[in-house]
């Protein structure tokens, strides 16, 4: 098995599926092509209330930060908030928010089933909600939705897990690899309503393989509930994998590959991979392992043979699109959608703008990431964002 992952492994990585997750990190330049902000001049009398879910990822605070920015550019008065990764904090800054006159919110939630009252004060208040990568559930006020497209996302991290056990060569066509792989699966925070969408893209590709034996999961361990991983935690992520260390792989088995949708997961599972005494860099052995919103530090791992993949959703282009429709409903228009039957959030179908994103292995870091301007050469080097 470990020979025709090395064989995958070595294989070029130009290729990069595009279609439409959790959003990577960032470079912090806001200023591209494609991603700009809209102008206009509705801005100057409007505040707007910007509600994100944490600090503690690198992808949220330069989420913050774009719509900030793009905001301000067009001149609205911009309140901007991290709950902090705590419901109850959350829900008062959006609170209060309503309570300093914010004519609009854009909320990225981190329990998005627990802002009912607050989006019910905001609709009494004529305050329209833009729902921003998460979707916001089990209610009528939330107007607009603004996301990647999530399922997509799934089906391209497991595509990625599959190019890297060498069932799958870049450009779709069938590997030379035949299984059987060892594999494990995790999932993201219950509570997310995307972690739904990514489990099962990734599992429409990975379900056929794993019924007819080319996949194995060896601990059992398939169904959503019992493989996601609260809140998206990386200490949660690598208990999780050691554990599946020590009851599964105790006698002789070994890991071949691990889908994770999240690349703070994938830095878990690999600590405790790279513990359990796993071989350095995937050319020598080490498992496939997945990830998700193209994180520098992850990006770097890639980069140095450790984590197989990611995926880049552009945080840039979501921030500016969350502004396009921010400035439409202001300005007394609709924003444009171009999904209006995917997104039931429990009362109604939400109308979503759907974007695009990538699958990042090794060659492609250069072409999707540092000529974009999302991170530097330096960065990718470091590790580190500047």
């Amino acid at each position: 098995m470990k020979a025709k992952q090395l064989m995958a492994a070595a294989a070029g990585t130009a290729m990069a599926l595009t279609l439409a997750a959790c959003g990577g990190g960032g470079a912090g330049d806001t200023d591209t092509s494609d991603s700009a902000a809209p102008g206009g001049d509705t801005g100057e009398s409007y505040r707007i209330g910007v509600a994100m879910p944490t600090q503690t990822s690198e992808r949220w605070i330069a989420d913050g930060d774009a719509v900030q920015s793009q905001l301000e550019e067009l001149g609205y008065e911009v309140d901007l908030q991290f709950g902090n990764d705590d419901i109850n904090t959350q829900s008062q800054q959006i609170d209060q928010m309503i309570t300093n006159g914010a004519d609009l919110l854009i909320i990225a939630a981190i329990d998005g089933t627990a802002l009912a009252s607050q989006l019910q004060t905001a609709a009494d208040n004529g305050i329209q909600v833009i729902s921003y990568d998460r979707l916001i559930r089990d209610s009528a006020n939330v107007d607009f939705y603004v996301t990647f497209d999530n399922y997509t996302v799934g089906v391209q991290q497991a595509t990625s897990l599959l190019v890297g056990l060498g069932l799958l060569n870049e450009d779709g066509s069938e590997g030379d690899a035949t299984g059987p792989f060892n594999i494990e699966l995790f999932a993201g925070s219950p509570d997310d309503n995307n972690a739904g969408f990514f489990f099962n893209g990734a599992m429409s590709v990975l379900q056929p393989l794993i019924d007819d034996g080319t996949l194995v999961v060896t601990s059992g361990q398939t169904d959503f509930d019992t493989v996601a991983i609260l809140r998206w935690q990386q200490e949660t992520a690598q208990k999780r994998m050691e554990d599946l260390l020590t009851s599964t792989y105790s006698s002789g088995e070994e890991v071949d590959g691990v889908l994770s949708p999240y690349d703070g997961l994938s830095r878990g599972i690999i600590t405790a991979l790279s513990n359990a005494g796993y071989p350095d860099t995937i050319s020598d052995g080490f498992p496939i392992v997945t990830g998700q919103d193209a994180e520098i530090a992850s990006v770097k791992l890639i980069a140095d043979d450790v984590q197989f993949s990611t995926i880049f959703k552009d945080t840039r282009k979501l921030a500016a699109q969350a502004v396009t429709a921010a400035d439409a409903f202001l300005a007394g228009e609709e924003p444009e959608a171009n999904d209006t039957e995917t997104y039931e959030n429990g009362v109604k179908v939400v109308p979503s703008y759907l974007l695009e994103s990538d699958i990042v292995y090794a060659g492609n870091i250069q072409s999707l990431l540092v000529d974009s301007g999302y991170w530097t050469e330096a960065e990718v080097a470091s590790g580190v964002a500047e």
